[in-house]
């Protein structure tokens, strides 16, 4: 793999770090503090290309390459975990479903606005009794004439609440467990029948809202389905391989920015007369942390470039997602504890690092299904 930047991914980052600096942080305590979703920050983003990043640009996106997309990601998860979410989530799950199993019709329709930004997009399969155990949804569609009839429910859809596309996986065949699975291109604002329960109040993640969905016998026609009946889990799976990638860069953005206020305060900070950045316990400490979110850095890099290649990336994904999710919440830790007493309080961002950094190691595959994906393919 080739380290050396573009001149396009260079220039790229220097502008959404720019971005990040000027409007994302600035806003990131408020984000924090009121979990609204940043609409506007989102239309700035989409007015500099940012919400169709690796997009080709005949369906109204960049067309950059999945370095440059994830270093960008980085910054922008850097200034804001939340807005990290929402534009992972509406690139690599929903923008990219329709990009890799849509038709060509479906992807002037749907993918090109979602790419320009002027719409949102979400990825409904989580449900209550189906995270890690996908086959295990009941959600359920059921074909009549030339529509499907969907009945049943999503939990922890990022963007949920706020998108125009919703990509919806549910059973077309419920005795076939995982091969009687597919997916379907949804339309809130259109479709009779979707309803948002609500929307959770997090930890952390704030500004992307996480809804609960129900469908009350929804009917959408039969050209919304992406593929074939029974192709939903190898497009799920598929498509989270890559979304894998950009959490990895939404953790090394967090480890960084909780490295960079680190790095920051113990400079400013004094005990005995000197900076407490002159201690060699706390030289230690920002060591460490910069180490390990450069060893995760080149961990994501690894596995874009396989992606770019064209090459199986299946294990190097998951290493990336793994390793960066548990460094994000590491370095931050370790950010509270320099802070000490004040690294608790909300007055510094210290502990905001932190409550964002837990997610990670949650969504698109826990550390603990991730480490089970490793294992297989250096037994397989």
């Amino acid at each position: 793999m080739d380290f050396t930047r573009s001149t396009e991914h260079r220039q790229i980052q220097e502008m959404v770090a720019e971005f990040t600096d000027e409007e994302i942080i600035p806003r990131a305590k408020e984000i924090d503090e009121t979990d609204e979703y940043p609409a506007d920050l989102v239309d700035e983003m989409a007015q500099l290309g940012l919400m169709g990043m690796p997009i080709p640009e005949e369906y109204g996106g960049a067309g950059l390459d999945y370095h440059t997309y994830a270093s960008a990601l980085e910054e922008i998860s850097r200034g804001s975990g939340g807005l990290g979410t929402i534009v992972a989530a509406h690139i690599s799950l929903a923008c990219n479903m329709v990009y890799e199993f849509g038709n060509e019709e479906q992807k002037q329709e749907y993918l090109t606005p979602m790419a320009e930004g002027t719409e949102i997009g979400a990825f409904g399969l989580s449900e209550a009794g189906a995270g890690s155990d996908v086959p295990a949804m009941d959600t359920v569609a059921e074909k009549d004439g030339d529509e499907y009839v969907i009945d049943g429910g999503k939990l922890w859809i990022s963007n949920g609440s706020v998108a125009s596309t919703v990509v919806v996986f549910a059973k077309t065949d419920p005795e076939a467990g995982g091969r009687g699975l597919s997916s379907f291109i949804v339309r809130p604002e259109e479709d009779d029948g979707f309803v948002v329960e609500g929307t959770e109040d997090k930890l952390g993640d704030k500004g992307c809202p996480t809804a609960e969905l129900r469908f009350d016998s929804m009917r959408i026609p039969e050209d919304r389905r992406l593929g074939e009946e029974g192709d939903g889990l190898v497009q799920a799976l598929k498509t989270l391989n890559g979304g894998r990638i950009t959490i990895a860069a939404r953790s090394i953005g967090i480890a960084q920015a909780a490295l960079d206020e680190a790095l920051a305060y113990s400079q400013d900070r004094e005990q005995f007369d000197q900076p407490i950045s002159n201690f060699q316990a706390i030289q230690h400490k920002l060591a460490d942390m910069d180490t390990k979110t450069n060893a995760a850095r080149m961990l994501m890099h690894r596995a874009a470039d396989l992606k770019m290649r064209n090459e199986s990336y299946v294990k190097e994904a998951a290493q990336a997602k793994l390793y960066a999710s548990e460094v994000s919440r590491e370095v931050a830790n370790e950010g509270i504890q320099i802070h000490g007493g004040y690294g608790y309080v909300k007055d510094f961002p210290a502990e905001r690092f932190l409550r964002d950094a837990k997610i990670n190691e949650i969504y698109e595959g826990t550390s603990e299904i991730l480490r089970n994906t490793i294992a297989d393919q250096l037994l397989d």
